[in-house]
């Protein structure tokens, strides 16, 4: 477990507890980040369309389980609505819902094609936009969006997924630089495959060699460093950085090591 210290002094200037959104904290990332910032001494907000495996997170956090379906189309603005309510401010929201579809992008069915794209990419920008104005007006908050490697290097037979997430990456750069001055940090955290239900819910277990599947909580509690130390960018492990540098230098040795690999 991590011993970065405390972000909860930054994030409030108060005494009293600083307060996170998390949503799909059902399970995997989003039900590990709630267990590590409640050990930080976070009170958290936590949503999820699966109410009762979120209703478990919720009693092992103290937290208040916000069950709402975000693909919906008034999702984002209910949960938003709740959290306020129900809180009062929201000091860091941390976006982790997220789904996924595997196989030919030819052989994908147009539902789930819009699925993939409301979910990970639609409702997330949506939920930023209901959030950000209370976080602007108190001139400080936190941003963090969980992207994947698969939105920086494209993955065959992922294209969908590929490209809600790059559509994650572009918005969290583009949301950085608009909020400078702000008080307002934005942090994209970048995983690679993590061990969780989420391959066995899209339907295609994960069968690459490499990179092999992390540990939900050492994406957690990548997630708490970076709040701690307002980092702008997070990849785990930190090695899949590289793919990215290695396209901006050498964009042919790029294309033939995924082509190799990806």
């Amino acid at each position: 477990m991590s011993t970065a210290p405390s972000p909860s002094a930054r994030r409030t200037g108060t005494g009293d507890r600083p307060i996170a959104l998390v949503t799909g904290a059902s399970s995997g990332i989003g039900a590990a980040t709630a267990r590590r910032f409640a050990a930080g001494g976070w009170r958290l907000l936590l949503s999820g369309r699966d109410r009762p495996r979120l209703e478990r997170t919720a009693a092992d956090t103290s937290g208040t389980a916000l069950p709402v379906d975000l693909a919906a189309p008034d999702g984002p603005h209910r949960l938003a609505e709740s959290a306020l309510a129900s809180a009062g401010r929201i000091d860091l929201l941390v976006a982790g819902a997220g789904i996924g579809w595997a196989g030919p992008f030819t052989e994908m069915p147009g539902a789930a094609l819009d699925e993939v794209l409301t979910v990970n990419l639609t409702a997330t920008l949506r939920l930023v936009h209901e959030v950000l104005p209370a976080m602007v007006a108190a001139g400080r908050g936190h941003v963090v969006l969980v992207g994947s490697v698969a939105g920086v290097v494209g993955v065959r037979e992922e294209a969908v997924y590929s490209a809600s997430k790059a559509g994650v990456a572009a918005f969290a750069e583009a949301l950085r630089q608009e909020l400078r001055g702000t008080g307002i940090r934005v942090t994209h955290v970048v995983p690679g495959p993590v061990d969780t239900a989420f391959f066995e819910r899209r339907g295609t277990p994960y069968q690459r060699s490499r990179p092999r599947p992390t540990p939900p909580e050492r994406v957690a509690d990548a997630v708490w460093r970076a709040v701690a130390r307002g980092r702008h960018d997070v990849h785990v492990p930190a090695w899949l950085a590289l793919p990215a540098r290695v396209r901006g230098i050498a964009p042919g040795l790029y294309r033939r090591l995924l082509h190799r690999f990806g």
